[in-house]
């Protein structure tokens, strides 16, 4: 399987990291993945080494990580800035207990408004769009 992954043009090389070709030369424009040079004649060709580290970018993403951070985290890849990971990464923490304190104080409002929407009756205003419209 590992030989699959070796000389593998950009189309190859997206469906093997299950991307698109376009977010490759976006990660590309990033600097977040190496342009291989493209020999005489010939065209780019991508190995094992770029699908792991697309894979990478893609894991660090779905943890939330911009990728500003996930370039500060590539430049640490090689295992011995574990420190300098984990601060980052407890940066982000933060930011994320942060984002889940604003999501909590927002679905006990909108359940609020929802339950008063359900109980209102009559041709007074609804509760919903009178507080969005700050009455």
């Amino acid at each position: 399987m590992e030989n699959d992954l070796e000389n593998l043009t950009i189309g190859a090389f997206a469906k093997a990291a299950g991307v698109n070709v376009e977010t490759i030369r976006f990660y590309q424009h990033k600097g977040l993945l190496r342009e291989p040079e493209r020999p005489y004649g010939s065209i780019r060709r991508y190995g094992s080494a770029d699908v792991a580290r697309l894979r990478f970018v893609k894991a660090a993403q779905r943890l939330g990580f911009s990728l500003d951070e996930i370039g500060q985290l590539l430049k640490l890849e090689d295992g011995t800035h574990c420190d300098e990971a984990a601060k980052l990464a407890e940066l982000h923490l933060a930011d994320v207990r942060a984002k889940l304190a604003d999501l909590t104080r927002i679905e006990s409002a909108l359940s609020n408004f929802v339950s008063a929407c359900h109980a209102h009756h009559g041709s007074v205003s609804c509760p919903l769009i009178a507080a969005l419209r700050g009455s």
